[in-house]
């Protein structure tokens, strides 16, 4: 038989051993008990609220603030009353007296090598990626070709691109050889929060991966609903990728000169870009980057 301590009763420290048995201890107040349990669930609650919402951010696209920094706030707007005046005139992508034509229509062997030197010798002129003006000198020339009445500029392209993403390298994007950005440029939910309009879903997320409402997408800021209007082929690969540049490029060139617009005139060329984007700043913003491109490229050109 054995005491409490666990020792046999003839062992002669039990007693001692007996005596230093501390006291059970005093059982918690039911109060104390439900407070504890209640930590408990708080705890594994937030643990797998923090779970989730890892698993959500994972799966929605990163949304940059390309839609609410329409116009970019960085640019300056044009002292320029509104439909008064266009802007100058950049030379003709390739050369005006080249008529060089669209790079989807000449030789590969000869094309894109000539529409490539252009841009390179003005992207040192305006600060443009050359191979960003590869695809608004194109989408001109593809214009001209197919509208020209509407007398479309490569520097109002220019001008668009900029402020829309920055040539295809917002939020530190790179824009590759392919036309494409390194990272797709997918802006805000517009979901009528501040700043920004309320568009329900109209692709099922295809473009911007939002099942829920649209975000503009793309180096030239296409809603989805709009570019399944407008969407085009700029480099003939046969699809029409709004992240493509080329293609986003003749997009928004064909969006300019809807209704036979004329580009070329002041009043077509307001209402073409605030049809686009209906702010007046935002379209002296635009005229003060396409006139600027262009007078750089036609100083550049003057020099050799």
């Amino acid at each position: 038989m054995r005491t409490r301590t666990g020792k046999p009763e003839d062992d002669p420290t039990g007693a001692e051993a007996e005596q230093a048995v501390p006291a059970p201890p005093a059982p918690r107040s039911p109060g104390v008990a439900v407070l504890t349990r209640l930590l408990v669930v708080l705890a594994v609650l937030a643990v797998a609220g923090g779970g989730i919402w890892l698993v959500t951010r994972a799966s929605t696209p990163e949304a940059s603030p390309t839609t609410t920094e329409i116009p970019a706030l960085q640019v300056k707007a044009a002292d320029v009353r509104p439909g008064s005046v266009a802007p100058a005139g950049g030379a003709v992508a390739g050369g005006a007296e080249q008529q060089t034509s669209p790079q989807q229509a000449r030789p590969r062997e000869t094309g894109p090598a000539t529409l490539a030197q252009w841009a390179a010798q003005v992207a040192g002129a305006t600060g443009v990626p050359a191979r960003a003006l590869q695809a608004y000198g194109n989408a001109e020339l593809a214009m001209r070709a197919d509208q020209p009445g509407c007398k479309i500029s490569w520097a109002t392209l220019a001008g668009i691109g900029r402020i829309e993403s920055n040539h295809g390298q917002y939020a530190g994007a790179v824009l590759g050889a392919d036309g494409r950005p390194s990272k797709p440029i997918i802006g805000v939910p517009l979901d009528g929060s501040a700043g920004v309009q309320a568009i329900g879903d109209t692709d099922g997320g295809r473009y911007d991966g939002d099942a829920s409402v649209d975000r503009a997408v793309g180096p030239m800021q296409f809603i989805p609903g709009t570019w399944r209007k407008w969407a085009s082929d700029g480099n003939g690969d046969g699809l029409g990728d709004p992240q493509q540049i080329d293609d986003a490029a003749l997009a928004a060139a064909r969006y300019l000169c809807a209704g036979g617009r004329d580009m070329a005139s002041p009043s077509g060329w307001w209402a073409g870009i605030l049809s686009y984007n209906n702010s007046t700043e935002y379209a002296q913003k635009v005229f003060g980057l396409a006139d600027g491109y262009a007078k750089a490229a036609q100083a550049a050109r003057k020099q050799g």
